[in-house]
């Protein structure tokens, strides 16, 4: 059976490593999205459409209201839930935190749980950008447009005590202590959380949450066998109880639903308390 979508995917090129962790071209065959999620993700995307726009709703359901041209988004600490008729199509750059600064700089709190035109993020030059994507031949060529864009424009420098703090948050997957990480930089934890809200987009406890969540997502896909408990004290939760907190708010799921959606087979996920 034909693939619903074609979907091409690769590294950003070495000049980018550090600003993008991807770049794709996304193209349906017929068969849409149906309120596919995506929990709390940790890059930043922006994407030039070429087909009709998807509907994108953060923390609900989408409706016609949330249809989405051509964006850019920041960190949403909750479910990203996207839909689509079949007809879309794009090509999408996933900017690393740190990237999005380089690239968006002092607007990257302005993206914040949002989506925000291109045209409003950056003006003439978002217009341009996808006008020529849409007459470029190919996505090989779409790709060397968007990324070449992307190295002229990513001209802002982040401190780089904020740099420490996101590496030291990213090194630990979250289970790091915010006081520890302002003490090393010899700031106080509220200048360091002003810093880096104002760089990041987020406060860096609710970076640290974020990637506590996806470290205990990544544990379930592939080590469940200790059930919900053993994956809450592998990735530095308290509890099972401030897991299931957190599965709740980043992907709108009790632990039991995320695994069933995803068809993780492990028995001892689809019970041991996961709810």
């Amino acid at each position: 059976m034909d693939a619903p979508a074609d979907v091409i995917r690769r590294a950003a090129s070495p000049r980018l490593a550090r600003l993008i962790s991807s770049i794709s071209f996304y193209r349906e065959r017929g068969l849409g999205l149906a309120a596919f999620r995506h929990a709390a993700p940790l890059a930043l995307p922006l994407l030039v459409n070429l087909g009709t726009p998807f509907r994108i709703a953060l923390g609900h359901q989408p409706d016609r209201a949330d249809a989405q041209p051509s964006f850019a988004a920041g960190l949403f600490p909750g479910p990203v839930v996207i839909e689509s008729d079949g007809r879309a199509e794009c090509v999408q750059v996933d900017f690393t935190p740190l990237g999005a600064y380089r690239f968006f700089g002092g607007a990257v709190p302005d993206l914040t749980a949002r989506m925000v035109g291109l045209d409003d993020i950056l003006g003439r030059d978002g217009e341009n950008l996808r006008a020529r994507v849409a007459d470029a031949v190919g996505w090989q060529r779409r790709f060397e447009i968007v990324e070449d864009f992307v190295r002229r424009r990513a001209v802002h420098e982040p401190s780089p005590a904020v740099a420490f703090a996101l590496e030291t948050l990213w090194r630990g997957a979250g289970a790091v202590r915010i006081a520890d990480i302002a003490s090393d930089i010899g700031w106080s934890r509220k200048h360091l959380t002003r810093r880096f809200h104002n760089e990041i987009g987020v406060a860096p406890k609710t970076l640290a949450q974020m990637l506590r969540f996806h470290r205990a997502c990544a544990l379930a896909r592939t080590d469940g066998t200790g059930g919900w408990a053993a994956i809450a004290a592998d990735a530095g939760y308290a509890d099972q109880a401030h897991l299931a907190r957190d599965f709740r708010i980043f992907s709108g799921e009790t632990p039991t639903g995320w695994a069933a959606r995803l068809d993780v087979v492990d028995p001892r996920l689809m019970r041991d308390g996961g709810g």
